[in-house]
């Protein structure tokens, strides 16, 4: 089952003439250009978000596992702390994702948790991770905690006791918070009115109009709680009937509408070259609904679900929870082991990440969240195990924009053939510079999975020349992985790139941040 799968995913990945020969010839040059007389725009450090969710091992055995050698006193794990640091992951969203549609939040708070069946991922949680360790974690990080309420079998009122629990001064579930051994508020900023709401597979489905009214009435309720929490209204990512109702109902409430998208299905092979330029058009389509909808510039959008690859759950949805003698679903759960495959995530999707990244970039006058779902383990970037961790490729494109861009956007034009006629181009860039512009941040990738691609650079009127200091990301081969044997197979390296009247090789399937002062 193991060697099938690992076959399929090859098929997944399969890019015809990305052998070692290959890389010795050059594919045509890419022109980028810099406008330098433009005004930069800032952008939102919270499109380096992330999501945790109780699936799998990304709670119990991921970030949380009392008992183990590298857990803290209170079951943190240091090493994934650290790792998360390293990211700078500016915000986190719990406790889901579908496990939120059937989450109550009183069974994670106190002294007496029992165990509780979720019948939508199978588990049973014990609730030893709840609201109390949530921002524990976040403060132990240094992000941004962002709660998504049960919009599902919870109800609006039990929404904004939570959110009196997280923040409010006096009260009955102040005082809960306080009986807990948080006299302080939290202070808890983002919230998400439920999930995917909208789909047949969420607990608790709703039509547009009557998700229009919910939110609007949770809206109400929240912001009479708490006024200065941000709020997210979810909507079907394709569908413009679910915008317009959403918008509508919140009355300007919203600060963002909340989309999700995963581009691949583990068991449908998708082109390369096709593939790759999914999240521009992505990005293109929603803009296109929010302009016929009237919603652009009135809310931001929030990716706070978002990941190359979906996550590999056969049997979901399930209608009830399972029981012990129900072999068919304890195959499913075991199957769930596949998200582990090292190999699964090599190159490709560092370069995706990359792209996707630049396409917040791009937009950011519209894109003010985004969240890498999850964060750790499933797809994460991250993986954990019980004697320590593994970077996977993507995590290292995730720490190299976190880290080494400017803080605004620069408009530039990219000139350059394309893949194929439907592939995307074979350069994708994106240039930030700091306040005063004298710092420059130029990101440079190259998604041709076989060549090198040489690519002139001008900032302004001027042909970059000279020796520049930058990072690259690239592999050994669009395949490389790193694993928990090979852990270090791809990383980044530091390097002086020359230029040449403006011309500079990127390798084939890289990432390439060069510094300019």
């Amino acid at each position: 089952m193991v060697l099938a799968f690992g076959l399929a995913l090859s098929a997944l990945l399969s890019v015809p003439g990305a052998s070692r020969a290959a890389k010795q010839n050059k594919g045509p040059s890419a022109v980028i250009t810099v406008d330098t007389s433009t005004p930069s725009k800032p952008y939102s450090r919270l499109i380096f978000g992330g999501l945790i969710e109780h699936f799998g091992r990304q709670v119990y055995g991921g970030i949380f596992e009392p008992g183990c050698p590298l857990s803290d006193k209170k079951g943190f794990r240091k090493d994934v702390i650290a790792a998360m640091k390293e990211l700078r992951v500016s915000v986190v969203r719990w406790p889901g994702g579908c496990f939120a549609s059937g989450y109550h939040w009183k069974n994670g708070v106190g002294k007496d948790r029992k165990p509780v069946a979720d019948r939508v991922w199978g588990d049973t949680d014990p609730n030893t991770f709840g609201t109390d360790e949530f921002i524990e974690w976040c403060r132990l990080v240094g992000t941004e905690p962002y709660i998504c309420v049960n919009a599902g079998s919870g109800t609006p009122e039990e929404m904004k006791q939570w959110l009196e629990y997280c923040n409010a001064t006096e009260g009955k579930y102040a005082e809960m918070r306080k009986a807990n051994g948080h006299d302080k508020p939290f202070g808890v900023k983002y919230w998400s009115i439920g999930n995917e709401n909208y789909g047949f597979w969420e607990t608790g489905r709703y039509s547009p109009r009557t998700w229009g009214a919910m939110v609007g009435k949770c809206a109400d309720l929240m912001l009479a709680t708490d006024p200065h929490i941000k709020l997210v209204g979810p909507v079907w990512r394709p569908k413009q009937e679910w915008y317009g109702p959403v918008l509508e109902a919140a009355e300007g409430d919203l600060d963002y509408l909340g989309v999700h998208q995963y581009w691949i299905r583990t068991d449908k092979p998708t082109p390369y070259n096709k593939c790759i330029g999914y999240p521009e058009r992505s990005f293109l389509s929603i803009l296109d609904i929010l302009d016929k909808t009237g919603g652009r510039g009135k809310v931001k959008l929030a990716f706070d679900e978002w990941n190359l690859r979906g996550w590999h759950h056969p049997g979901f949805p399930r209608k009830h929870v399972l029981k012990p003698d129900d072999k068919k679903g304890a195959e499913h759960m075991a199957a769930r082991k596949l998200n582990a495959l090292a190999r699964t995530y090599t190159m490709f999707d560092a370069i995706f990440n990359a792209c996707f990244l630049n396409s917040c970039l791009r937009h950011c006058q519209d894109v003010g969240m985004a969240n890498m779902a999850p964060l750790v383990n499933t797809r994460g970037p991250l993986y954990v195990h019980p004697k320590g961790i593994v970077r996977r490729a993507s995590f290292h494109t995730l720490a190299m924009y976190a880290n080494d861009l400017e803080g605004r956007v620069a408009p530039l034009r990219m000139e350059q053939p394309g893949m194929d006629r439907r592939g995307a181009a074979k350069v994708d860039a994106i240039a930030t510079v700091d306040e005063k512009r004298k710092r420059w941040a130029i990101a440079l990738v190259n998604r041709d999975p076989s060549v090198e691609v040489d690519c002139t650079v001008k900032l302004g009127n001027r042909l970059l020349d000279g020796e520049f200091p930058a990072k690259v990301l690239t592999g050994d081969s669009p395949e490389a992985f790193n694993s928990v044997e090979q852990p270090e197979r791809v990383v980044p390296k530091s390097k002086t790139l020359t230029f040449k009247q403006g011309v500079v090789s990127l390798p084939p399937h890289s990432l390439t941040i060069v510094r300019i002062k």
